[in-house]
């Protein structure tokens, strides 16, 4: 089993939440955008009484920021820049994962056609190194032709916007029957799909936060009041692996609430995201 933390962190170092939810929670995988945790403060909180955590460096500079519970050798850097961050993951005797990060355009920077045809480039990058890493899938235990894609991050849209849904943006279908179909065509050509779980959690939902992102635009026509930005996405080769039920949208750290009096993202003293926490039983 892996487990996996995903925040956007507001620009803030945050060290004593996350150092509370990664030990209470024994995260293997630690994924920040926006983040201002300084790699040498955050370790040595991490590694008591005995060093497991590594800081896992960019290529170049990159919107997201690694931690993991392995040595770095393991995750091997694919591709970063601006928006999206890649990694291979190679685990003795586990499933090889492609794990994606991401922190898109936010809608402050970027009109619905801008965020569309950023999926769009994303999508295509994922394609590539899909490709590429392939044979390396292969020999490590993977099925040829399934790649086990992970995508995870701030999306800074909802999964029923056109970038996450589109055919020619993720494709992120909202159940596994659908997404096991992997592909299905459009204007003749075919595009595979994503298993986005993310769909589920908005509204009520036994005491969980409605959504992952408030934002009140009061005097607007159209108010979600709530959005789900922060999702994760499967490829269908994965979602043997995944049960909805190891996936949260985390409202404390473990002592003290993320949630404000209102029972929103506490920006003030937290940060305006909500992290998501979620397990493969790779």
């Amino acid at each position: 089993m892996l487990s996996f933390l995903f925040w956007n962190l507001h620009n803030k170092s945050l060290l004593d939440s996350v150092a509370r939810i990664v030990l209470q929670r024994q995260v293997d995988v630690l994924i920040f955008v926006e983040s201002g945790i300084d790699p040498a403060r955050l370790l040595p909180l991490l590694n008591q009484p005995a060093p497991k955590y590594f800081y896992h460096p960019p290529l170049f500079s990159s919107a997201c920021q690694f931690f993991a519970s392995f040595d770095p050798q393991h995750l091997k850097p694919l591709h970063d820049d601006e928006h999206i961050a890649i990694r291979g993951l190679f685990l003795p005797g586990r499933v090889p994962l492609l794990i994606t990060a991401a922190h898109l355009q936010s809608k402050l920077e970027a009109e619905a056609a801008d965020q569309r045809s950023v999926s769009r480039l994303f999508v295509e990058q994922i394609a590539r190194k899909e490709a590429a890493f392939a044979k390396e899938i292969a020999r490590s235990g993977g099925i040829p032709g399934h790649p086990s894609t992970l995508v995870v991050g701030d999306m800074n849209m909802n999964p029923f916007e056109e970038g996450m849904i589109g055919a020619e943006g993720l494709h992120g279908v909202m159940t596994q029957k659908d997404a096991n179909r992997r592909s299905r065509k459009c204007q003749g050509v075919a595009y595979p799909m994503f298993y986005n779980p993310m769909w589920s959690w908005f509204g009520d939902r036994d005491g969980a936060p409605g959504g992952t992102y408030f934002k009140n635009r009061s005097g607007h026509q159209i108010n979600y009041f709530w959005n789900v930005f922060d999702q994760v996405l499967l490829r269908p080769a994965l979602l043997p692996f995944f049960d909805q039920n190891d996936l949260e949208i985390l409202t404390s750290d473990g002592q003290d609430s993320l949630l404000d009096r209102n029972g929103r993202p506490d920006a003030t003293n937290a940060s305006d995201h909500l992290p998501l926490f979620f397990k493969l039983s790779v």
